[in-house]
């Protein structure tokens, strides 16, 4: 296995789940996953906010409010017949993306694709973003390549809801669907984040492949030592490590997100996850390149901006 650092985008997206996990261990901490929401228009006109992450050093692409019923990501030219649309809409289907899936944001960026699914216990999720066996399946049928479970803020998620439905969509995806599983602020619960060692235990007994943990500075109380002692347990478990900052602090300097890299660094995690929360459904570009290069030099970074094939 080639290091996520040096595989084509050829490569990336015809890797198995197990494959690039491997890959992505490999590569040692400098794995880059950048977020953005899908039912948004873009930060820039004529270009997806996924093609603009992956433009800016993104390795890994995380669509948030994606739907597995209604499939869109705002920005690519729509797939849906123009006698489907509502008639208001009609004459505007190549501006909303309606029906593009995760298979297609991975043949035009050449990055490997996961989705948001969530135990939400309130009314504020679509049926199609709830973390169930079908959408699971459904989601791995339209080539998503990892899930995420976790919450959006003010959905209730809480960690016991997410070890729940850990079981049960491994169960229904089998073992080679990469599944990330945890939180990256308290989504509404207060102090859920807070987790413990046998939490961690049973998250990977569960069958998860990623623990999502936020990055230390980013939520109030979640601090270095802290961080460690989580991240080495994980580690002990089986499983590796996103650090997150999904706080809103993705739209701060570069030199926060510097600094967020080389510190995370030092705890020992092994993918980084950059939220959307900048500007219309992204943080701005360049602090995805400077999370990058601060992760991984200009010299892996550039190749990751430049490559096409």
């Amino acid at each position: 296995m080639k290091r996520i650092l040096d595989a084509t985008q050829e490569e990336l997206t015809r890797y198995s789940g197990r494959q690039l996990l491997e890959s992505i261990r490999a590569a040692e901490g400098r794995t880059v996953v950048a977020e953005t929401v899908v039912t948004v228009p873009p930060l820039v006109d004529g270009c997806s906010n996924p093609e603009v992450a992956a433009a800016f050093g993104a390795d890994l692409l995380l669509l948030n409010l994606y739907d597995v019923k209604r499939p869109m990501v705002t920005g690519f030219p729509s797939r849906t017949p123009v006698h489907d649309l509502p008639e208001p809409l009609k004459g505007w289907e190549n501006h909303l993306g309606w029906g593009v899936t995760a298979e297609q944001v991975k043949r035009v960026t050449g990055r490997p694709v996961g989705i948001n699914l969530e135990p939400a216990t309130r009314h504020t999720v679509s049926p199609g973003r709830l973390a169930t066996a079908d959408n699971a399946v459904k989601a791995r049928e339209q080539g998503v390549d990892f899930l995420a479970l976790t919450g959006n803020p003010e959905t209730g998620v809480t960690m016991e809801a997410i070890i729940d439905v850990l079981r049960t969509i491994r169960a229904a995806v089998g073992e080679d669907l990469i599944l990330m599983a945890g939180k990256m602020h308290g989504a509404g619960t207060g102090t859920d984040h807070w987790l413990s060692e046998e939490q961690i235990a049973r998250v990977a007994e569960a069958g998860c492949d990623v623990l999502l943990l936020p990055h230390a500075g980013t939520v109030p109380g979640v601090n270095h030592r802290q961080l460690i002692r989580w991240i080495d347990a994980a580690h002990e478990a089986g499983m590796l490590v996103m650090l997150t900052v999904g706080t809103s602090q993705e739209g701060a300097t570069p030199s926060l997100l510097e600094t967020l890299a080389v510190t995370g660094k030092e705890c020992g995690a092994d993918l980084y996850h950059i939220g959307d929360a900048g500007f219309s459904g992204m943080a701005p570009p360049e602090n995805i390149m400077a999370y990058a290069i601060a992760l991984k030099g200009k010299r892996h970074t550039y190749r990751r901006m430049a490559k096409r094939r």
